[in-house]
C-alpha cells in the first residue's frame, strides 16, 4: 500500500446526465488528516461515498487501501473504512439501542439482529462511547437522541472495527457553538493520536477545521479547485474561487476563519 489509504485518478461520477464529480485526482496517506471544503452541491458527499466504497466512479479509477475498487470485494473494503454521515443516520432504525448499534459495526451490520457479542466487544464499544462523550446514552434508542448525540454515536460506531481510514461527512452540521467546539476538541485529540487512522472530514465552514488537521481539498461544482497542505490551500484566492465570492481568510493559532470582503 506504500502508506496510501486512498487514491483517485481522474475520478468522476455522472448520474442522470449530470456530472457530480469530474476529473478528481486525490491521494491520502495513512498519517494525513484532510478536510474537504466546498459549498452546497460541490460534490463533497459524493466524493466521500466513493472513498467509502458506497458508490462507484463512472469514470477514472479509485483505489482504497491499495485495492482498485472496480473488481474488488466491496464488502471487505467497507469493513476497513470507518464512515459516518447522514446516509448512515438515515438507514439506522430509530429503535436501535445505542450500545448495540456501536457493537454491530464490528460485524458489518447496522443494528443488532439477535447476534451474540463477545465480552471484548462490550468493552470496546463502551470505551468509544466514552471517548466521544456519550457513554451515558448506551441504553437509549437512536430515535430519541438529539442531532449532536446522533453524530457522536455514529462516530463512535465508525471506529468500532478499527478502520484504516475514517470518513466523517459534516460531523459539526446542526450543532450549537458549545457542541461544535466540544466535537472539534475530540477530533483534535483523535488527530493527534499516533494510533488514529487517516482522517477525512467534510465541512462547509473553515471555522470547523479541527486543529491538528494537515491537508485540505477544495471542491466547486464537482471539480477540485485546490488540494494540498492547509497552509497553502487556505488562501483568499483559492477559497474565494471555491465559494464564489471575495473572502478575507485569517488564521488564529490552529484555527481558521473566513468572511466576505
Amino acid at each position: 500500500m506504500d502508506g496510501q489509504v486512498l487514491r483517485m485518478s481522474g475520478a468522476g461520477v455522472r448520474r442522470d446526465g449530470a456530472e457530480l464529480l469530474t476529473g478528481v485526482d486525490w491521494t491520502v496517506e495513512e498519517d494525513e488528516r484532510w478536510v474537504v471544503l466546498g459549498p452546497n452541491g460541490a460534490g463533497k458527499t459524493t466524493l466521500l461515498a466513493l472513498a467509502a466504497v458506497e458508490q462507484r466512479a463512472t469514470e477514472g479509477a479509485v483505489e482504497v487501501l491499495g485495492e482498485p475498487v472496480d473488481g474488488a470485494d466491496a464488502t471487505e473494503l467497507r469493513s476497513m473504512v470507518g464512515y459516518a454521515g447522514s446516509s448512515v443516520a438515515n438507514r439506522t432504525p430509530d429503535s436501535s439501542v445505542v450500545l448495540d448499534l456501536v457493537m454491530s459495526a464490528a460485524y458489518g451490520l447496522l443494528g443488532r439482529f439477535g447476534e451474540e457479542y463477545r465480552t471484548p466487544d462490550f468493552g470496546r464499544a463502551r470505551a468509544l462511547l466514552a471517548q466521544w462523550g456519550v457513554l451515558h446514552l448506551e441504553d437509549r434508542r437512536f430515535g430519541s437522541l438529539s442531532e449532536g448525540e446522533r453524530k457522536r454515536v455514529l462516530i463512535a460506531r465508525s471506529l468500532m472495527a478499527d478502520p484504516e481510514v475514517l470518513l466523517l461527512d459534516e460531523p459539526a452540521a446542526g450543532l450549537d457553538l458549545g457542541g461544535r467546539e466540544d466535537l472539534l476538541r475530540r477530533l483534535t485529540r483523535l488527530a493527534d493520536s499516533l494510533e488514529a487512522p487517516a482522517l477525512v472530514v467534510v465541512s462547509h465552514h473553515v471555522e470547523e477545521i479541527p486543529p491538528g488537521f494537515t491537508h485540505g481539498l477544495l471542491l466547486r461544482e464537482g471539480r477540485v479547485v485546490d488540494a494540498g497542505p492547509l497552509e497553502y490551500v487556505m488562501n483568499a484566492d483559492s477559497l474565494g474561487e471555491t465559494f464564489g465570492l471575495p473572502l478575507k481568510v485569517e488564521r488564529d493559532g490552529d484555527r481558521w476563519s473566513a468572511r466576505a470582503v
